[in-house]
């Protein structure tokens, strides 16, 4: 299984690495990557694509993973994550995937997409990062608990198949 990512300061790597964490415990044999590191897809059973969100549009480096991998990625399973909100929101309610995830929802045929809360702290690159940082805006906001419970989803469908066979 391939977890790979687009982040600007981090987080999403991070919310990447406890998927791939909550997936080994379920047994299956998983990479974490960031695009620019993934050649071929052969190795890769089935996919997580998660990418941060900057100003309503899902990174660049998640758009452009799902447009070079697009027929590869359409013969496997595939599920896709955002992390983004700097607010409560993502834990109270399912927030709907941004053009850009939509996009790549239907290039690749994933079969779900969530969108967790994001993280924004001190040291934070960008202009717009510093602008919300000063303005009081910034924090962690990843409901580590529900990350893992989504994971956990994704394990148990890829386990069924198996388990019925």
């Amino acid at each position: 299984m391939l977890i790979t990512y687009g982040t600007k300061n981090g987080s999403t790597a991070e919310i990447a690495a406890v998927i791939a964490s909550v997936l080994r415990d379920e047994g299956l044999e998983t990479e974490v990557l960031p695009p620019s590191e993934v050649g071929d897809m052969l190795p890769y059973d089935a996919v997580v694509i998660g990418g941060a969100l900057y100003m309503g549009r899902w990174h660049r480096d998640a758009r452009r993973f799902t447009r070079q991998h697009a027929g590869a990625l359409r013969q496997r399973p595939v599920w896709l994550f955002s992390s983004g909100p700097l607010d409560p929101s993502a834990s109270e309610r399912d927030i709907p995937p941004v053009a850009g995830a939509r996009r790549a929802q239907r290039r690749t045929g994933a079969l779900d997409h969530v969108t967790f809360g994001g993280r924004l702290v001190a040291g934070a690159k960008g202009r717009m990062a510093k602008a919300i940082l000063d303005e009081g805006r910034g924090g962690d906001f990843r409901d580590l608990d529900r990350i893992a419970e989504w994971a956990g989803t994704v394990a148990a469908e890829l386990k069924a198949p198996l388990e019925g066979s």
